[in-house]
C-alpha cells in the first residue's frame, strides 16, 4: 500500500497566465513574502515620514525669526522637507501599479503609467539632493566648531571634510543614475549591489568623520571649561551629546543591512542625521533662552543693597585714587552663565586695555561661537 504525502494548504500554488497565455505557477508562500515585504517597508518609510514631518513643523514654529535667515536653518529645514518628499514617494511606489501582484510576478509592466516611472526616478533624485544638503550642513557646522583652531589645522580639516563629502555625494550620484536607468528600461544594466554597498559605506564614513570632529573638538573645549570652573550644563554640552548620538546611532543602522534582512533599514541613516541636526539646534536654543530668562529675574532688596554697597566701594576707590585694585576678577553681579562671563571680561578689557588676565580662553570663545551659530 503506497503512502501518500498529506496535503499542506499553506504551501499550495496556483497558476497564472502571461499576456501570451503562457502559464506560470505562484505559491502561497511567495505571495505571503511579497505582501509582508511591502507592509514592512511601508512601515519603515512611514515612521521616517512621520518623524521628519513633525520635526519640520516644530522647527518652523519654534525657531526665532532672526535665526531663520541663517544658512544652517535653511539647510536643516530643506533637508527635512526633502526627506518628507522622499518617503512619500517611496510609499507611493509600494502602493502603486509597480507593486501589484501580476505586474510584479509576471514582469509585465505594460499597463504601468508614465507617472509611476516619474515617481520612482524623482525619489532617486530627491535622495541625492537630501544627501547634498546634509553634507553641506555638516561642513558649515564643522567650520563653526573649528573656528578657534590654528589656521593650518582648520585648512586641513576643511579640505578633508570636502573630500569626504564629495566622495559620498559622488557614489550617491552614480547610484542615482544607475537606478534611474534601470527604472526607465526595466533591465539591470549593471550589478548594483556593490554600488549600493559602496554608497552606504561612504555615506556612513562621511557622517562619522564630521561627528568625530564635533565630539573631539568639543571634548577638549569642555575639558578646558571644567578646569576654569565653568561646568554648568549649556549649549556646548548639548552639542556634544547630540554629536555623540549622531556618531553612534546612524553608524549602527548603516551596519545592520549586513547582519539582518529588514527591508530598507539603511534608508534610516539619512533620516536620523536629518532629524538629529535640527534637534540639537532646538535643544541648544531652548537652553540658551532658559539661561537668558534666569539672568533677567529681578533680585531681592537685600541683594540690591549689597550690590549698591559694592558699587559704592568701587566708585569711591576709583574717585579717591586709592592704591587698591581698580577692578578685581570677582564680578559685581556674579555671572550666571559662561556667556555673561565672556561679555563681562570683554567690557573689562575695553576699560583697562588688553591685559593678560582678560584674554578669552579657547573654550570661552568656542561657547560664544556655538551659541551664536545655534
Amino acid at each position: 500500500m503506497s503512502s501518500t504525502t498529506p496535503f499542506d494548504p499553506f504551501s499550495q500554488s496556483f497558476t497564472l497566465r502571461l499576456s501570451d497565455s503562457t502559464p506560470f505557477n505562484l505559491s502561497v508562500s511567495d505571495l505571503d513574502d511579497f505582501v509582508l515585504y511591502s507592509v514592512q517597508i511601508c512601515i519603515n518609510y512611514g515612521a521616517q515620514l512621520g518623524g521628519s514631518l513633525i520635526l519640520l513643523l516644530v522647527l518652523l514654529l519654534l525657531t526665532k525669526p532672526d535665526k531663520r535667515l541663517s544658512p544652517i536653518f535653511s539647510l536643516n529645514s530643506t533637508s527635512l522637507a526633502l526627506n518628507v518628499i522622499r518617503n512619500v514617494l517611496q510609499c507611493l511606489y509600494f502602493t502603486g501599479p509597480f507593486s501589484k501582484v501580476y505586474p510584479y510576478f509576471g514582469q509585465d509592466y505594460s499597463r504601468v503609467p508614465r507617472s509611476a516611472y516619474a515617481t520612482s526616478v524623482t525619489a532617486t533624485v530627491i535622495t541625492l539632493l537630501l544627501l547634498t544638503c546634509v553634507e553641506v550642513s555638516l561642513i558649515l557646522q564643522v567650520r563653526v566648531v573649528c573656528v578657534t583652531l590654528p589656521k593650518l589645522h582648520r585648512q586641513v580639516i576643511f579640505v578633508l571634510s570636502n573630500m569626504i563629502a564629495l566622495m559620498a555625494i559622488g557614489f550617491r550620484f552614480a547610484l542615482s543614475v544607475e537606478n534611474s536607468r534601470y527604472i526607465v528600461s526595466l533591465v539591470y544594466l549593471t550589478e548594483l549591489k556593490w554600488l549600493e554597498s559602496a554608497t552606504n559605506i561612504t555615506t556612513s564614513v562621511s557622517i562619522c568623520w564630521f561627528c568625530a570632529v564635533f565630539v573631539i573638538k568639543l571634548a577638549f573645549a569642555l575639558n578646558e571649561r571644567r578646569k576654569l570652573g565653568l561646568s554648568r550644563f549649556g549649549p556646548m554640552q548639548i552639542i556634544f551629546i547630540m554629536g555623540c548620538q549622531t556618531l553612534i546611532v546612524p553608524a549602527i543602522f548603516s551596519m545592520l543591512p549586513y547582519f539582518t534582512h529588514v527591508p530598507a533599514i539603511a534608508s534610516n541613516v539619512l533620516t536620523l542625521v536629518t532629524i538629529f541636526l535640527p534637534l540639537s539646534s532646538l535643544w541648544a536654543s531652548a537652553n540658551m533662552s532658559t539661561r537668558t530668562t534666569s539672568t533677567s529675574v529681578p533680585s531681592s532688596p537685600a541683594s540690591n543693597s549689597n550690590q549698591f554697597s559694592l558699587r559704592e566701594k568701587f566708585f569711591s576707590n576709583l574717585s579717591s585714587g586709592s592704591a587698591g585694585p581698580l577692578i578685581t576678577h570677582k564680578f559685581l553681579d556674579g555671572p550666571l552663565s559662561p556667556s555673561t562671563t565672556v561679555m563681562t571680561r570683554l567690557s573689562q578689557s575695553s576699560m583697562l586695555g588688553p591685559m593678560k588676565e582678560d584674554v578669552l580662553s579657547d573654550s570661552e570663545k568656542q561657547d560664544l561661537v556655538v551659541g551664536k551659530a545655534r
